[in-house]
């Protein structure tokens, strides 16, 4: 698909990837799930058309986000195959967006976690579709030409996917909500009081705990309020100690950064519906951790 680099100018050619960079982030990230292979595939994005022949191409934004769309469907089908082998649960890489670094110019659809992990059921072309439309607007018609299919294909691969992204979510309650229910939760977490946990959590809510084997997390998904409410209590007592909680604006929901001696170790946020707290996200692996910083606290009547 690359070919040697035309004669347009090296620095035209900068300032025209970095305007659209913001848009090839969002695409790789929301295919992928990670910001740093996310930001691995926009390099290699900007190494092919630091290469191109840019005089052939006419409109740079389409063409770089269909490099990128295409780049990022065969890194999804190698990403599945290593994480057939994750230690323990796999969560997605969390994102700080409460400045909205790279994300924030475009629609927040498939950014959110109970988004993205529903997102890991579809097929990779599949997947891209859904985001090419539903983040971003794509029309139907460019949808098809970046992935390849005609335009009543393209229709068919977005309108099965949002089937079955509806089919898998629950109505989620509003912001506010949710950002109570996080805050009465790690109260409850942090002092292992049962009966606050269990009227918080869904009947059958489940708790991730995603260490990635370089750190200690649970490797099985624990089921049910009852269950999870006593597995809180269980580690209350160490798990907590010496913690200081900030809160941030993370995937565009509320999440709780957990720190000791001024550095997050683990990321934790909560999927919510009307039926209380439907999954517990305990992010811990240190490698998932890089985007995210202290110092982002809200205003202390927001949480």
């Amino acid at each position: 698909m690359m070919g040697a680099s035309g004669s347009g100018d090296l620095d035209e050619a900068v300032a025209v990837f970095d305007e659209v960079r913001p848009r090839l982030f969002g695409i790789a990230y929301r295919m992928l799930g990670s910001a740093s292979e996310a930001e691995d595939l926009v390099q290699d994005v900007w190494l092919r058309w630091q290469a191109y022949d840019r005089d052939k191409v006419d409109n740079p934004a389409p063409f770089l986000a269909t490099v990128t769309t295409r780049l990022a469907i065969n890194e999804v089908k190698s990403a599945r195959v290593r994480r057939e082998t994750y230690v323990g649960p796999w969560l997605p890489e969390p994102v700080d967006t409460s400045a909205d670094p790279y994300l924030g110019a475009e629609r927040g659809e498939a950014l959110e976690f109970a988004v993205l992990l529903l997102l890991e059921r579809l097929g990779p072309t599949e997947r891209a579709a859904y985001v090419l439309r539903e983040a971003f607007d794509y029309p139907y018609a460019q949808i098809a030409e970046i992935i390849g299919h005609n335009e009543a294909s393209a229709r068919q691969l977005v309108s099965r996917a949002r089937k079955r992204v509806l089919d898998g979510r629950r109505t989620p309650v509003p912001a506010a909500d949710q950002r109570r229910l996080l805050t009465a939760f790690v109260a409850a977490a942090r002092s292992g009081d049962l009966a606050a946990l269990e009227q918080l959590l869904a009947e059958d809510a489940t708790s991730y705990s995603d260490g990635g084997g370089a750190v200690r997390a649970a490797k099985f998904p624990v089921e049910g309020a009852v269950r999870v409410a006593k597995f809180m209590r269980a580690f209350a007592g160490h798990f907590w100690t010496g913690v200081e909680v900030t809160w941030a604006d993370v995937n565009g929901q509320a999440a709780a950064l957990l720190s000791r001696d001024g550095v997050v170790f683990t990321v934790l946020a909560l999927n919510t519906s009307d039926r209380g707290i439907d999954q517990v996200l305990w992010m811990m692996n240190p490698a998932k951790l890089s985007a995210v910083s202290i110092g982002q606290d809200p205003p202390p009547d927001d949480l």
